[in-house]
Formats: structure tokens, C-alpha cells, sequence
């Protein structure tokens, strides 16, 4: 109650240093580096700042600094299961350290992306994790100006801003691709959701492939702009059948419509693999599980999100990696929807006359 207040009432770090019995000095270092300071002094100064209600002014601590001790990290989704494993990684690098984080959701919007830059930015960030390679010329600009260590995540471009971590849409989806043609396949289709950059580079991935081998038709491929769902996978599926019904394979985007694709299989007694194979991308959990299992391209997400982390607090600390572009790479990741159909079964699909029943295949990579 004797304690000295300000003119607004707000607890003064001094305060905190007496309450903690150390000097303000002390008190201001844990503020900043906490690691520096032995732990019975930083349970004092921890416990005098909770008892005390006191919050640590960033805005004077940038001024000062030049620098506040936030990571911004600007991703396109808070729901997708995709960055949700992303922000793990993230969370778990940060654990520990001085940095908090703090997120934004671009919406898949490089126009938003746009305007969150610019507000993260005005705030001086210790450093900035920005998902892709496909900024804006404003955003470039403003990422190539900024004075702080920035990481890309998600992909690999041939022209990093400072630090990439990621792997190849591009070469993944080819991968996909030859696997099935390791399968027998041949009516391979192709069906995409959203369509934002990642996405159309999987879709170029598999033009590609299917050109080299002289099987590409426009009609195997079936997109549209609208968000994701498994409900989607199972429209579009029904879209690609109807314009191709000796479809003997499709390769999906991402899981959720990997997953609507099966779905639609079963609901018109569609026999996977012995008439349809089908692949996803990005391995989600519930792939393993599906019955049949469902073949995936695993990326490393949390990885992705866990080096990221790890390779921009370094840099902050004046660290820099030896390798600024990091490739995690991707993997085929075969299972029962995919495997090689049996001798007798029919390549041709139809809503009529399929087996009525789901064949689950022994794989040696579940």
C-alpha cells in the first residue's frame, strides 16, 4: 500500500527490483535476456512482477532497442490441420527463449498478407516467419527493407528474401504422379480445391508428369477457387467421373479431398484400388486410419515450423545458419489405396455394376 504509484497508477519496474530485492538494472535484464540472470534471482523478479501485476512496456523497450522481443508469423489458415502442425513446431522452438510469438491469419489473401506486414513491421519485430513465395512487390519490398532476420516457410523459391524452409510442390506432386505410374495406372485424374499458389504448383507438377509420358488430357483435371472440404473432394470427384468414366486413378491436392474422393468410391460401390487408386498430399493423420489407408506425400510440417523457429531466434542472436535455403524434402508414403490392383479386375469405372466392397491390401509401408 506504501509503494509509489505514477500519475496513471501503473506499476514502475522499480517497483518490481525493490519487491524482488535486486537492483533495476537486474530487474530490466530479466525483462530482456532472463537467461542471464541465476534462477533464484529470476524466481524473485518473476514472482515480485506477478504479485505486483506488472507488464513490461514494449512500446519504450522498442524505442529504446530498436527491437521488441515479438516473432511474427503470418500463415494463411488457423484451422488447417497443415499449419496447425506448423505452429507446434513454432511453439515448441520458441519455448524457453525471450521471443514471444505472435500470429496473424493472411487468409490466403497476398493483399492482406500485405497490410499485416506493414502493421508487423511499424511494431519492429525481432523477426518475421512468413508462409510462401509469392509476396507482392509492396510486401517484397517491405521484407527486403525490413531490419530484422525473416524466414520463408513452406516452399523453396531461387530467390529468398534472407532465410527459406520448405521443399518443392512442384516436385512432390510429380513424385505422386510416378508413383501411380509405377502402379499401372494411365487415366490419371487431378482435382484441386482453392487453387492458391502451392496448390497450382502441384497442379503444374502433375501436368508436367503426365505430358512426359504422353497421357495428359485437360478433361483429367477438375479445379475450382472454393475452400477445401471432404465434401468438395466427393463433387469434384463425381465432376472428373463424369468426364472421364475409364478413370483408373485420381491424384488430390490435399487430404480432405482425398478423403471426399473415397467416400464417393464407397457411396457408388467404386472398388479402391482394384478400380480407382488414390493419392493425397500432405499425409494428415486420418490417412493412415481410412479404410482402405490412403497413400499420402508426407511433408515435414512440424519440422518445417520447429527449424524455422529455431533458424530465426539464432539469427536474431546473431547466429546465421550456414545454409540460409533448407530443402526438408517430401515422401511417398504408399499405402492400401494405391497398391497394384489384382490381375482380374476391370480398369473401367461406372456407378454400375462395381464391386461392392472395399479390398484392403497389405502394405509394407503402414
Amino acid at each position: 500500500m506504501g509503494r509509489k504509484r505514477t500519475k496513471s497508477g501503473k506499476i514502475r519496474l522499480a517497483e518490481v527490483a525493490e519487491l524482488a530485492g535486486v537492483s533495476p538494472i537486474t530487474a530490466s535484464r530479466f525483462f530482456r535476456n532472463p537467461e542471464a540472470l541465476s534462477i533464484g534471482k529470476r524466481t524473485r523478479v518473476e514472482s515480485a512482477a506477478k504479485e505486483l501485476g506488472y507488464v513490461p512496456n514494449l512500446a519504450a523497450r522498442a524505442l529504446a532497442s530498436q527491437r521488441t522481443e515479438v516473432i511474427g508469423v503470418l500463415i494463411p489458415s488457423l484451422t488447417n490441420n497443415v499449419f496447425s502442425d506448423v505452429l507446434r513446431g513454432i511453439y515448441d522452438a520458441s519455448e524457453g527463449s525471450r521471443y514471444s510469438i505472435q500470429l496473424s491469419n493472411t487468409r490466403y489473401s497476398i493483399l492482406q498478407e500485405e497490410k499485416l506486414l506493414r502493421l508487423f513491421l511499424a511494431q519492429k519485430p525481432a523477426g518475421l516467419i512468413v508462409t510462401g513465395i509469392d509476396q507482392t512487390t509492396e510486401s517484397r519490398a517491405m521484407l527486403e527493407a525490413a531490419d530484422c532476420p525473416i524466414v520463408q516457410i513452406m516452399e523453396i523459391g531461387p530467390d529468398p528474401v534472407d532465410m527459406m524452409i520448405g521443399f518443392s510442390h512442384y516436385d512432390a506432386a510429380r513424385a505422386a504422379v510416378a508413383h501411380l505410374f509405377e502402379q499401372g495406372r494411365r487415366k490419371i485424374g487431378f482435382v484441386g480445391a482453392r487453387m492458391d499458389p502451392r496448390v497450382q504448383r502441384r497442379l503444374d507438377g502433375y501436368v508436367s508428369a503426365m505430358k512426359d509420358a504422353a497421357l495428359f488430357e485437360q478433361r483429367l483435371v477438375v479445379t475450382t477457387a472454393t475452400p477445401t472440404s471432404v465434401t468438395l473432394g466427393g463433387a469434384l470427384f463425381t465432376d472428373l467421373l463424369a468426364r472421364e468414366p475409364n478413370l483408373d486413378a485420381v491424384f488430390c491436392a490435399n487430404d480432405d479431398l482425398a478423403l471426399g474422393v473415397l467416400f464417393e468410391c464407397r457411396r457408388r460401390e467404386i472398388a479402391v484400388p482394384e478400380q480407382i487408386a488414390i493419392v493425397g498430399f500432405n499425409d494428415l493423420e486420418f490417412m493412415a486410419s481410412a479404410v482402405p489407408t490412403l497413400t499420402s506425400v508426407r511433408t515435414n510440417r512440424y519440422e518445417m515450423g520447429k527449424t524455422a523457429a529455431t533458424m530465426l531466434i539464432e539469427a536474431i542472436d546473431g547466429r546465421r545458419p550456414e545454409q540460409p535455403v533448407l530443402d526438408l524434402g517430401f515422401r511417398v508414403i504408399e499405402r492400401q489405396s494405391s497398391s497394384p490392383r489384382h490381375s482380374d479386375s476391370r480398369p473401367t469405372v461406372s456407378s454400375a455394376g462395381a464391386a461392392n466392397k472395399m479390398v484392403a491390401l497389405p502394405s509394407s509401408h503402414d
